[in-house]
């Protein structure tokens, strides 16, 4: 890539909006990483040894690389992906890299196309193009940085510019990776390396072993969740130990947004029927849509903030998901519905300051729709950036078309990665802020604002937003 095109990348063709871009990205693209939301592994940082060969490291676990590769009939399992069935898997490093270089063209015009050619270039200064016939060339240039101090897991993270990182827990995790970052200066409350509550394997009586991880529940928390009183016990101490390891926020990713008001009663009756494996589908939906408004009541008091991802079908691809696993390529997006389903919660809370909700969508439809009027309507929501398979630069700009007029810029949380793929991260972060740059150059280019207010929203849009909204930085 030409030093012009380097500069210009994503910015808008017409020369007037390009210059106005240059000027508006030039403020953001140095700004400090905010990364509120995603699964990096911890013990990448807490244990900081090397990192594993380029295949293991850029490939394996990156499941937008897998997916498209399975779609073409390459199966995971020739790409190193660890089976849960005990069946084999290649493990040749080399071999993995030549089969992925030799299917490159399936990425053309994909992110993950623009994700790794920048991470190749910028992170690991490899200027040779992937190609079938350069492979071993690429893989040896990263391998051969992958050797050097300079290029562990810390060290980059201070080359990146990371301010805070947050991982992504359950409430089964003992936080003995974030224990030690927090012995080494890295971690606890105002640490650079943070985690967040994701207790969906506790809460969805549909996940594999609900009843059992319940039960591991209660021995992490000393408490009984043989009932109902006692499981929602546990889920506050629980939550109290994330806080004191720096959490701020909690995931929720539910099949649906739906949200629902139960009596103690009904919930308890729900939940033992649970227990008992006696639970309908329906019964698991409507106990899913009790615990969000609970946890919404748990951070009024705590003052986690929520994010919810709703709208993915998980392990669409069955045969995928007994082979390999969860999260390996194999869910999909379907529509999905916020203006009833996330009544009953706003009924209750969503005019109660102490409240943050960061909404999320796989469904981008929604974001004219239902996103940006909620959001531009109660003071408890934000509308988190575009996620999984919308954060795109496409998903991105349509994001920013959609949702402007209605909620403006200030009802929007900031840029979140949302990634396991470490590397990526200053990437992604620096394709948002080149998108973002580029609408607020046609903002200005149109007369519709001032240059000065420009350049103090990118600023806000990469760095002052995401801190503010996910209360980073801030005693809980």
């Amino acid at each position: 890539m030409s030093p012009t095109a380097r500069t210009d990348l994503l910015l808008p063709a017409d020369p007037t909006q390009r210059g106005i871009a240059r000027e508006l990205y030039a403020l953001a693209k140095d700004q400090p990483l905010i990364s509120p939301h995603g699964h990096v592994d911890p013990a990448i940082l807490a244990d900081d040894v090397p990192f594993p060969d380029p295949a293991r490291l850029l490939i394996v676990p990156d499941h937008y690389v897998t997916r498209m590769l399975l779609s073409q009939g390459i199966p995971p399992a020739s790409l190193g992906v660890p089976s849960v069935d005990g069946s084999a898997v290649e493990t040749d490093g080399r071999t993995i890299w030549r089969r992925f270089a030799a299917n490159w063209h399936l990425f053309r015009g994909t992110p993950s196309r623009l994700w790794l050619e920048r991470t190749f270039a910028e992170v690991f200064g490899v200027r040779t193009s992937l190609r079938p016939e350069t492979a071993d060339a690429v893989y040896d240039e990263i391998a051969a940085r992958l050797a050097e101090p300079g290029f562990r897991p810390r060290a980059l993270f201070e080359r990146f510019h990371i301010e805070v990182l947050a991982t992504t827990e359950s409430p089964l995790d003992d936080l003995g990776r974030h224990a030690k970052l927090a012995a080494d200066g890295w971690g606890g409350p105002g640490g650079r390396v943070i985690t967040t509550f994701r207790p969906d394997n506790v809460v969805d009586m549909e996940f594999d072993n609900w009843a059992a991880n319940v039960a591991r529940l209660g021995e992490v928390a000393g408490e009984d969740t043989g009932t109902y009183r006692g499981y929602l016990a546990a889920l506050r101490q629980r939550r109290a130990a994330f806080i004191a390891a720096g959490a701020t926020s909690s995931d929720h990713g539910h099949p649906t947004a739906l949200t629902l008001r139960l009596d103690e009663a009904e919930a308890a009756a729900l939940y033992e029927r649970g227990l008992r494996g006696a639970a309908t589908p329906a019964d698991a939906e409507a106990f899913r849509a009790h615990m969000l408004v609970e946890f919404a009541r748990m951070s009024i008091e705590d003052g986690l903030v929520m994010q919810l991802h709703p709208g993915a079908v998980r392990n669409h691809n069955r045969p995928l998901h007994a082979r390999h696993g969860r999260d390996v390529g194999g869910d999909i997006p379907a529509a999905t519905e916020y203006v009833h389903a996330l009544a009953p919660l706003l009924d209750a809370y969503g005019n109660d300051p102490r409240l943050r909700v960061v909404l999320y969508t796989l469904d981008e439809y929604t974001f004219t729709r239902e996103l940006a009027p909620l959001a531009g309507g109660y003071p408890a929501l934000y509308l988190g950036a575009p996620w999984w398979f919308l954060d795109s630069p496409e998903g991105l700009r349509r994001f920013r078309e959609a949702v402007t007029e209605t909620a403006g810029f200030y009802n929007t949380a900031g840029f979140v990665d949302d990634t396991r793929a470490f590397c990526s991260i200053p990437v992604r972060h620096d394709v948002a802020r080149r998108v973002d740059a580029g609408f607020l150059a046609r903002l200005v280019a149109e007369h519709r604002l001032p240059l000065d207010e420009a350049a103090e929203t990118i600023v806000d849009l990469a760095y002052r937003l995401p801190k503010r909204i996910f209360k980073i930085g801030e005693p809980l």
